[in-house]
């Protein structure tokens, strides 16, 4: 039961119910994937701060994962890494990549009182990462940090300044 779509829907679903414990207007893309991404995530904005500024994110659910002590090793699709990488966007992109149990049937837990979902979420900016020229398939590997676990207070991290620095104001 399950395959690798199945298993994509799974990762946006865990991304929009954080998104919606963090209060935050959640949007899915497009339903042609032209710009490499999934979700768009809105806030209300803070005091002081652009009035509902807005970040991007390209999902990965990933059953198998590899990496060390610090990392998950993610081959991402060069096409999605492209689409990621560098400073030429408007909009603040990250890859969110959901770590999910090989089984479906042990991706959720009910009971009456919760529905626990498995594993756990994590964040890479890709920002500060040139896009590769000169090739237009194949994959490119990307670091992503076990530290940056999302939560609800990590995904309302990824609305501050220190990204929006990053981009190419036109």
């Amino acid at each position: 039961m399950g395959d690798n779509g199945h298993r994509g829907d799974f990762g946006e679903q865990f991304i929009q119910a954080l998104a919606v414990a963090a209060n935050l207007d959640v949007l899915p893309k497009a339903w042609r994937d032209r710009q490499g991404t999934d979700w768009e995530l809105g806030h209300p904005g803070r005091s002081g701060t652009i009035r509902f500024p807005k970040i991007v994110a390209q999902v990965k659910c990933w059953s198998q994962p590899r990496g060390d002590a610090t990392a998950w090793d993610y081959r991402l699709k060069l096409r999605n890494y492209n689409l990621l990488a560098g400073s030429g966007w408007q909009h603040p992109r990250f890859l969110f990549l959901v770590i999910a149990p090989v089984h479906v049937e042990d991706w959720v837990d009910v009971t009456h009182d919760r529905l626990l979902m498995r594993h756990a979420a994590y964040w890479a900016c890709l920002h500060e990462h040139q896009p590769v020229e000169g090739r237009t398939s194949g994959y490119q590997r990307v670091q992503v940090p076990k530290a940056n676990l999302l939560t609800v207070d990590a995904l309302h991290g990824l609305f501050s300044e220190q990204y929006r620095e990053m981009l190419v104001t036109p």
